[in-house]
């Protein structure tokens, strides 16, 4: 038996029905996400289709930016060995000591406190 007669032969040009089962999502999202990004081929007087390539390539970009690592036997996360939290860093930055918290609430209160002139 030859090889070429055990594979299938994907089409080179997918019919808009298809297209977005190809992908994996429902129209409404395959025409707010990919048909503006793709070129859209007619075919006869009512027939659009996708070049197979184009959306491969639109598929690997979408993972490239939007996927994510799987998880591994025993993981938790997919972001198990993330940075750890920078409250436990020390550096510079902005201080909140309580000093300045009172002193910031003593400000507020005498702004408060201060009677409107009435402009009228």
């Amino acid at each position: 038996m030859r090889a070429s007669s055990v594979c299938a032969l994907l089409p080179r040009l997918i019919r808009f029905r298809d297209a977005p089962a190809y992908l994996g999502m429902d129209r409404n999202r395959f025409n707010a996400e990919v048909r503006p990004h793709v070129t859209e081929i007619r075919i006869g007087t009512q027939g659009v289709a996708f070049d197979r390539l184009e959306l491969d390539a639109w598929a690997d970009e979408y993972i490239a930016s939007n996927g994510r690592p799987g998880r591994s036997k025993g993981d938790t996360t997919w972001d198990v060995n993330a940075a750890p939290d920078s409250t436990f860093v020390e550096g510079s930055g902005t201080s909140t000591n309580s000093f300045e918290v009172a002193e910031f609430a003593k400000a507020l209160e005498k702004a408060n406190s201060r009677k409107r002139k009435n402009t009228s």
